[in-house]
């Protein structure tokens, strides 16, 4: 019903952005320029992505200046390592994969999300 209003969506696809309680503070439905944007505030939606996309270039730049700090005092740097997925080599097709190592289910039920970056 109303398809050609809704882009032909299906129902599933109109409700997989919808915003639910108890996740993580860096799901992607709370992505604030997004939350503007379905809201129809376009001019404030576009200023927020602007901040978002810059404190992401940020972080990308400590990053790039905290591995080349240790390159250059011979140290390692691990740089991001992703909270609940690991990066493993796939054994059929030697691809590099990432494998859920777990942890959300229970932070996510504790409603512990102190080890989650601030993203937004």
């Amino acid at each position: 019903e109303n398809a050609e209003n809704m882009y032909f969506f299906s129902d599933l696809a109109l409700t997989l952005n919808e915003p639910e309680e108890r996740v993580a503070p860096t799901d992607s439905r709370l992505r604030p320029d997004q939350r503007l944007m379905e809201s129809g505030r376009w001019d404030e939606a576009n200023v927020e992505k602007q901040r978002l996309e810059e404190k992401q270039r940020a972080v990308r730049r400590r990053r790039e200046a905290e591995a080349v700090e240790a390159l250059e005092e011979g140290k390692d740097y691990e740089g991001y390592i992703p909270l609940w997925f690991e990066r493993k080599v796939d054994a059929v097709t030697g691809e590099l994969i990432c494998v859920y190592k777990g942890g959300y289910w229970e932070a996510k039920e504790k409603q512990d999300w102190s080890t989650c970056p601030d993203i937004f």
